[in-house]
């Protein structure tokens, strides 16, 4: 058994509840003791979706047909359930509920999941944490059924079959008296273990391993008990996955009462999530600013950063201008500060006469327009993997990752490349060799230096067929003007059409 601590959350009432809820803000809420039932499309004519408690009292059950269950009740009042809407509520549970741990996912039409390992010491253990759970969702008018145990499958049973809210230690102990359906196994094979006897998990738990294995050898996960067995047991491992990669640091502020403004908490966060980080000798390349609302909602900013930094006060710049783009609703209660993407950053020795690293200042500098202006709008250059000038450099947004960069040619290249390169005219004495002058914008240059050649090759596994190789010169005029020029092609060479042509590609400074 390892240390891994899930915690599960049912919410039986879901649909009905929000139903409930959406007619009661409308002033149309139906009588608690008028039988009522939601109703949804099934296979042969509507099914039951969900029902109140007056409708579960004269026996109607989910998944009946209506048309049945209208038989021995003829009072019932039928609505149609709004399925989609339900599954949106989950998605928003789902986030939400990340103010208790980092990690959540759905569970299910009516159910929640969290890996709460490690996370119930901040809510003073996790009886406290439980409770203030149950606390917050019935703030949200939805009951909640909940229980923590080492492994997934023990915290679903005993969170929908136990009793309150289970802190459970040994799952066989605390599983024993459940009904075999706390496995999550079909009904197919609930029914076939009821015919056996095995109607507890305590039952299935005393039959002998070779006799389950031999009688279920064939049986899909869902229909196994052995299988399913273990892994409420933590003999088989069934991880916790999130949708979402799982942050590395995390620092949180809970709040006394909600409020509309989280700025005057940002500071505080920053500087403990620096704290934090610099114990583990990291930097953050991007925050994640979440605020939970009072009403279920969550809203959230993200920044990035050029490169890892652990430096507060920039980090709190980053947000300046975009709090205002938060929605509080009715105000919010907890606030979370997150660095979802970290990198090894250590500490580094500065300037004696106290300057500034430069690339520290450009590195903030990107930060800051790239926070005001947008992520796309900030790029930089980056180097690519070719012979091919047009092809060596890029554009990449400044805040991407740019440690795979290639390194820099050794040779002398033009701080500025045309794109597209022009073409120009060309005197020269020898074919072969060096122009002796050009004509450039209807403007004519006479040489008095050259250097070259620098013959580059077409790349086969890109170019066309018939593409033709480039001997490239560093040209000076009599003027001073440098630039880079190149000969496309050589006189009867075979690829091409015509004489060589020559174009210039770039201007040095």
């Amino acid at each position: 058994m390892t240390g891994q601590r899930v915690t599960s959350i049912s919410l039986p009432n879901l649909a009905m509840e929000r139903f409930q809820r959406a007619m009661s803000d409308q002033g149309n809420a139906p009588p608690d003791d008028i039988p009522l039932v939601l109703a949804s499309e099934g296979p042969h004519g509507p099914v039951v979706h969900a029902a109140n408690r007056a409708a579960q009292l004269t026996g109607i059950e989910e998944g009946g047909r209506v048309t049945d269950m209208r038989a021995f009740c003829p009072d019932l009042r039928v609505e149609y359930a709004d399925v989609a809407g339900d599954v949106a509520l989950m998605a928003r549970l789902m986030l939400w509920s990340r103010r208790w741990c980092p990690w959540s996912v759905v569970d299910g039409p009516r159910g929640l999941i969290l890996d709460t390992t490690g996370s119930d010491h901040l809510w003073g253990g996790e009886a406290a944490m439980l409770e203030d759970m149950e606390a917050q969702f019935s703030a949200l008018g939805l009951s909640a059924q909940l229980a923590v145990a080492p492994t997934w499958g023990a915290a679903w049973g005993l969170a929908r079959y136990g009793t309150g809210r289970v802190v459970c230690a040994d799952p066989l102990r605390d599983m024993g008296g459940l009904p075999a359906r706390a496995l999550r196994l079909d009904a197919a094979t609930l029914l076939l273990l009821g015919r056996l006897g095995l109607k507890t998990v305590g039952a299935i738990a005393a039959v002998p391993r070779a006799t389950l294995a031999r009688r279920f050898a064939r049986a899909e996960f869902g229909a196994n008990p052995l299988l399913r067995l273990d892994q409420a047991l933590g003999r088989l491992a069934e991880p916790v996955s999130s949708i979402e990669e799982r942050p590395y640091f995390r620092v949180q502020s809970r709040l006394s009462e909600p409020v509309q403004d989280p700025t005057p908490y940002l500071p505080e966060l920053c500087a403990e999530l620096c704290k934090v980080m610099a114990a583990e000798n990291h930097g953050c390349r991007a925050l994640h600013l979440a605020v939970y609302r009072s009403d279920g909602e969550v809203s959230h900013l993200h920044v990035a950063t050029s490169q890892a930094t652990r430096e507060p006060g920039h980090l709190l710049t980053l947000f300046d201008d975009k709090l205002e783009r938060i929605n509080p609703g009715f105000g919010f209660d907890l606030i979370t500060l997150e660095a979802p993407l970290a990198e090894p950053l250590q500490e580094r020795q500065g300037w004696l006469d106290t300057r500034a690293d430069d690339g520290v200042e450009l590195a903030r500098l990107i930060d800051r327009l790239s926070a005001r202006l947008g992520r796309d709008a900030v790029t930089r250059p980056v180097l690519h993997e070719s012979h091919m000038p047009e092809r060596a450099v890029g554009w990449r947004g400044a805040l991407s990752d740019t440690r795979e960069l290639v390194r820099p040619q050794a040779r002398e290249r033009p701080l500025r490349l045309l794109r597209p390169p022009e073409e120009v005219r060309v005197l020269y004495a020898v074919p072969e060799g060096p122009p002796a002058q050009f004509v450039w914008r209807r403007q004519t240059h006479r040489v008095a230096k050259f250097a070259g050649p620098e013959r580059i090759a077409p790349e086969w596994w890109q170019d066309r067929p018939g593409s033709r190789l480039r001997d490239y010169y560093k040209v000076e005029d009599a003027k001073g003007l440098r630039v880079w020029m190149y000969r496309e092609g050589l006189h009867e060479d075979g690829r091409g059409q015509g004489d060589p042509r020559w174009f210039i590609h770039g201007l040095f400074a």
